[in-house]
């Protein structure tokens, strides 16, 4: 009887060799899986680019993690508002205004002229809980079929600007599209999903805020109006309002009952927590009787800060928020640029609501952010400020925020809430 030939052995050798590493490979690629699905916190895979027809299949295929959704939101046992901003080098947004095409000119910062860019790189983390990072497949699934309409002022449509510009990037360029104006709409055609603005500054009239009168010293505000504009609101899925800084043009707002038609005179003044807890009431009374909790999400986007006296953080000698560079690190800084009795009327209206609205609580955390406003890098009037007009500290704007910026955050909180 002949010896097996030498190869045999070394071939068997070399087959049961690559049944232990397909063995080792597969089981190594489940236990990868098991422990990504434990994971409260989902990670940035490989970006795709957004003019990829194969986009929506790259994502799950590239990162599994993409889909993981064990993060489940408990206010009692996670509260977003109370942490820091940690400063992350490794961070990168999922988008710059010079690629999203739908930032408007005064929340782009970069294309502005603005060269310092550590403001892009600090992290919001709680102190009793992990926030998860802004999933944009996960968004668009959980959108799927629906229509998520911001409403608001001008902080409101950063807020919406920030969200298209966190998802549009995966959407192949012939599945989404955009309409601009007082009623905006983005649509991504293959989720079937839009992601909508409306312009609504006070929520109810007035006579200012398609800027037919720019003078806020003649803005007139009509408390018991809201039914023109919230027929556009009905029949939406999820809706998140907001309205702050607009009552605070004066320390009195000229209050009207009834039509504009019939003449400007007869209104009243009243202190601006007076009025904005009528408007509020009025928009409270159309959501009880208007929305079926069971079919629409409702949330509110609490005020955003202003940072408009350097005084509030100990710089005495700066001007605004011209030149800051970093985020107040006193922890519970409480500025002049946000009203605790007017987020006092808005807590007050929503716990009588039949309806639960959920806040989105911006206001803590944004409170730090003095160094992420458009500040001189933005607009006036129309026109890019000249650099002889960026120059002069009193040009800073310190209401509004670049893109990206501190309102991907806000979203961020949005998300884990949605």
């Amino acid at each position: 009887m002949k010896a097996p030939s030498g190869k045999f052995p070394t071939i068997k050798i070399c087959v049961l060799l690559f049944i232990v590493i397909l063995y080792a490979e597969s089981f190594n690629l489940l236990s990868s899986s098991s422990i990504s699905n434990l994971k409260p916190c989902p990670t940035n895979g490989t970006k795709p680019k957004s003019n990829d027809k194969k986009t929506q299949e790259m994502v799950p295929i590239a990162d599994a993690a993409w889909f993981n959704d064990e993060f489940v939101y408990d206010p009692e046992e996670c509260d977003f508002t109370n942490g820091k901003w940690v400063f992350n080098s490794s961070i990168k947004p999922l988008y710059s205004d010079k690629i999203c095409p739908y930032i408007s000119r005064p929340y782009s910062c970069v294309k502005n002229g603005r060269v310092d860019s550590d403001y892009h790189y600090w992290q919001w983390q709680p102190e009793d809980c992990t926030l998860p990072k802004f999933n944009p497949v996960l968004a668009l699934k959980k959108l799927q079929g629906k229509r998520l309409v911001f409403v608001g002022d001008s902080l409101q449509k950063s807020q919406w600007e920030s969200f298209v510009c966190m998802v549009e990037w995966i959407i192949p360029e012939k599945q989404k599209s955009m309409k601009r104006g007082t009623h905006s709409v983005f649509k991504a055609k293959e989720y079937n999903t839009t992601i909508e603005f409306y312009w609504a500054p006070m929520l109810v009239e007035s006579n200012t805020e398609f800027f037919t009168i720019r003078d806020p010293k003649k803005q007139i505000v009509r408390v018991d109006s809201i039914m023109d504009r919230a027929r556009n609101w009905t029949g939406v899925d999820i809706l998140v309002f907001n309205t702050y800084v607009w009552w605070m043009s004066d320390i009195k707002v000229k209050a009207l009952w009834g039509s504009f038609g019939n003449g400007e005179e007869g209104y009243e003044e009243l202190d601006n927590q007076i009025a904005y807890n009528l408007g509020l009431r009025t928009w409270a009374n159309w959501v009880d009787s208007t929305i079926d909790p069971t079919k629409t999400q409702v949330f509110f986007t609490t005020m955003s800060p202003s940072h408009t006296r350097s005084a509030d953080w100990g710089n005495k000698d700066g001007v605004k928020c011209f030149n800051e560079t970093k985020p107040i690190g006193k922890k519970n800084h409480w500025g002049s640029g946000s009203n605790k009795g007017m987020m006092r009327v808005v807590e007050k209206v929503v716990k009588r609501m039949k309806v639960a609205v959920t806040f989105i609580n911006i206001t803590q955390i944004s409170e730090y952010r003095i160094d992420a406003h458009s500040s001189v890098y933005t607009e006036s009037g129309g026109k890019l400020l000249s650099e002889e007009e960026k120059a002069n500290p009193r040009n800073a704007d310190c209401i509004h925020w670049c893109l990206p910026g501190v309102p991907d955050t806000w979203n961020q909180i949005f998300l884990a809430m949605l």
